[in-house]
């Protein structure tokens, strides 16, 4: 039922230092979409990547046609709970590397998205392509408050000397343009006071003109904002005031776990120091907070993910990228040992390394289950957010152990707005990452003026039309 009033999109809920965008609500008007289309949301693109391949045999479906009915290979365990909104996609070649034989890892990441080969004639220097989320930012960008968002597990600082490649390409795979790589932010803090800290400068200025801003996360960004989170929600019909109940609840949950990260870690490296906060004896005993012992990298995925959820439910952005590792001796304790990625996808068909290596691959996808499942489970419009999201992990090798990109490892989420047909395995898609980077940012609404690097088609056996 629609409401007799509308709010505009835009509104935010304000307070001194920080305005908290919304979700989108039934009462909303969309004024800036195409004519005709006035109250349907808005298509949105993710892109998650993992490197070096997978465990072929543990990663592909056995068959299309029990695709939604057996159980899913092991590496795919974690998304069947939502199996029926993806599109697992085989038969996906790389870009072809030659004369760059002797740099797999430089290019697994940085051809990624721009399907496209550096130029061998500069190799010290970037000069590559725009990369399809930077094509698909320069058109939606401007009615967001952030063209694009760019996330990281880790620092983007990888040095190494294959085939005299500038070390950007191992750590990037967002390019502005053909020379301007973007830097992913891989600071959780820094992420959330970029989506939701006020960009007004001189709100709550007091007697002496200064301005009194409050750091989000120093004092609750719903503390700073509550009067106006409860007289909007006196304004909403029951089913926005549960969203945005929903919602609210959403961004205080992340609140508390980003302080958790950063006052463990804090307190991780004053124990190193030998410092820490005296105590009195008298004090009364610090109170339990379930925080998972260690560094768990799932831990700080799974918070980065849902910053991602969040800035697109309240149409922050409608671009994102997370470069959830890259290849530079990165471990994973959490999961029982310590061995470098890297070194155990050199297998040689050993099985215990053969093994790891599917646990990590199954951890990968799993982190991105967690953030898909999220966005089913939030309704928006007719629908979820899912169903309004186009979501793509992959990697940039199909077998770390031989470097083979012949078929590349990718699974799609979400119906793109009703633009693609998902609940299915395609075991013989017969194209390369341009075409299909070229089919998704098509089924988004995306036009396109030139092919995406090494693209020749769109892979119409994906899409619904």
């Amino acid at each position: 039922m629609r409401n007799d009033w509308l709010i505009d999109r835009r509104t935010c809920l304000r307070g001194i230092g920080a305005a908290l965008a919304l979700p989108l609500l039934d009462s909303m008007g969309w004024a800036e979409e195409p004519a005709g289309a006035a109250s349907k949301p808005p298509v949105r693109l993710g892109f998650m990547y993992m490197p070096h391949g997978v465990i072929m045999e543990r990663f592909w479906p056995s068959d299309p046609a029990t695709f939604l009915t057996a159980p899913p290979p092991q590496i795919l365990e974690s998304l069947r709970p939502v199996l029926g909104q993806c599109l697992v996609v085989k038969g996906i070649s790389g870009v072809p590397i030659a004369p760059l034989n002797g740099a797999p890892h430089a290019l697994e990441l940085s051809t990624w998205l721009t399907a496209t080969l550096p130029d061998t004639d500069k190799r010290s220097r970037v000069n590559i392509a725009i990369s399809a989320d930077q094509i698909a930012a320069n058109y939606v960008g401007a009615l967001t408050a952030l063209p694009s968002l760019e996330l990281a597990t880790m620092p983007q600082t990888h040095k190494e000397n294959q085939e005299g490649l500038h070390e950007a390409y191992y750590s990037h795979c967002s390019y502005r343009s053909p020379t301007q790589p973007v830097p992913a932010e891989i600071n959780p803090r820094s992420v959330f006071k970029r989506l939701f800290q006020s960009r007004e400068q001189n709100q709550g200025a007091g007697k002496s003109g200064a301005v009194a801003a409050a750091d989000p996360l120093d004092r609750s960004m719903l503390d700073v904002v509550l009067g106006g989170a409860r007289e909007l929600r006196a304004r909403l019909g029951n089913g926005d005031q549960h969203k945005l109940d929903e919602y609210l609840d959403s961004v205080r949950s992340l609140e508390r776990r980003i302080f958790a990260i950063e006052h463990r870690q804090a307190d991780a490296a004053k124990a190193a120091a030998g410092g820490g906060p005296k105590r009195s004896v008298t004090d009364t005993a610090r109170i339990e907070v379930a925080i998972p012992e260690g560094d768990k990298r799932s831990e700080y995925m799974k918070v980065m993910c849902d910053l991602t959820v969040l800035a697109f439910q309240s149409d922050l952005t409608r671009v994102s990228t997370y470069i959830g590792s890259t290849p530079n001796g990165v471990s994973y304790p959490e999961l029982g040992f310590t061995d470098e990625h890297h070194s155990q996808t050199h297998h040689n068909n050993e099985i215990v390394k053969v093994d790891k290596v599917a646990r990590i691959n199954a951890f990968n996808v799993a982190q991105f289950a967690y953030m898909i499942k999220k966005m089913a489970a939030l309704k928006e419009g007719d629908g979820t957010l899912l169903d309004n999201c186009i979501m793509m992990w992959g990697s940039g090798l199909e077998n770390g152990n031989k470097h083979t990109r012949v078929n590349l490892p990718f699974v799609i989420a979400g119906k793109g707005g009703g633009t693609l047909k998902t609940g299915r395995y395609i075991p013989d898609a017969k194209g390369n990452q341009g075409d299909l980077l070229q089919t998704l940012l098509g089924c988004a609404g995306i036009p396109l003026d030139r092919p995406i690097g090494i693209a020749t088609k769109t892979l119409t056996e994906m899409t619904s039309g």
